[in-house]
């Protein structure tokens, strides 16, 4: 009989845990927010460099040093901070000619130095542009734009991102007969970046060249599950 007691009172306890289980799950609402912010970049970044060549290593490096001097003095003469401009490459190889009978014969050697500078007005740019190429720059590599209140402006994004989420679980809810509740749960997806970034590629040399500096995106996505609560009968 004890026997029989226990038996049964164990097949009362595994029919009920599945019920328990269930009941512990609250009813939730999963969706994603999301949220973007567009503003013109207020900080430009641009490559550029002078390379020379010499028939001799001293010779190529010579001439560099002085064509560098050049577009250095020309950027203090343009008021940019020096803080904001500072080499960003050296490089001194040798230049062979093509020789199929044997080892390539080192005819001379080109020497070149970059400069990146950073312009805190972007309205600049252009005219920055032709101080480097009347001064010798004759390698203009590249312009970069980019937000520097990025992290603010992400705030932003952030708070309508979440905003997006309660509209988008409030349509299910309604559709579904039931009540919103509190959050239960609010993750970021993934790192928020820009999702462009304006970028121009320049010829080796231009004057008075036209700049666009376009907009950049910031996004941010939220994932937010919501409570909610059956509509009252």
């Amino acid at each position: 009989m004890r026997r029989a007691a226990l038996a049964a009172l164990a097949a009362v306890a595994l029919s009920a845990a599945p019920a328990l289980a269930e009941s512990d799950i609250p009813s939730a609402i999963s969706v994603t927010g999301e949220a973007t912010v567009s503003v013109p970049p207020d900080l430009a970044q641009i490559d550029a460099g002078v390379a020379s060549d010499g028939k001799t290593a001293r010779e190529a490096s010579d001439a560099n040093n002085a064509a560098m001097g050049k577009v250095l003095a020309a950027l203090k003469a343009a008021n940019i901070d020096e803080k904001d401009y500072q080499t960003s490459r050296l490089s001194l190889q040798p230049q062979t000619a093509p020789n199929r009978t044997g080892p390539s014969a080192i005819v001379g050697y080109r020497a070149s130095n970059r400069v990146t500078i950073r312009l805190r007005d972007v309205t600049k740019v252009a005219s920055v542009i032709d101080t480097l190429v009347a001064a010798g720059a004759n390698d203009i590599g590249g312009i970069n734009f980019t937000v520097t209140q990025a992290s603010k402006l992400l705030d932003d994004a952030r708070g309508k991102a979440v905003e997006d989420a309660r509209r988008k679980a409030e349509i299910y809810a309604k559709a579904a007969g039931v009540t919103l509740g509190a959050p239960l749960s609010i993750s970021e997806e993934g790192a928020p970046a820009p999702v462009f970034r304006a970028k121009m590629a320049m010829p080796m040399a231009v004057t008075s060249a036209p700049i666009a500096q376009g907009e950049e995106t910031l996004s941010v996505s939220v994932s937010v599950t919501w409570a909610i609560k059956q509509a009252q009968q």
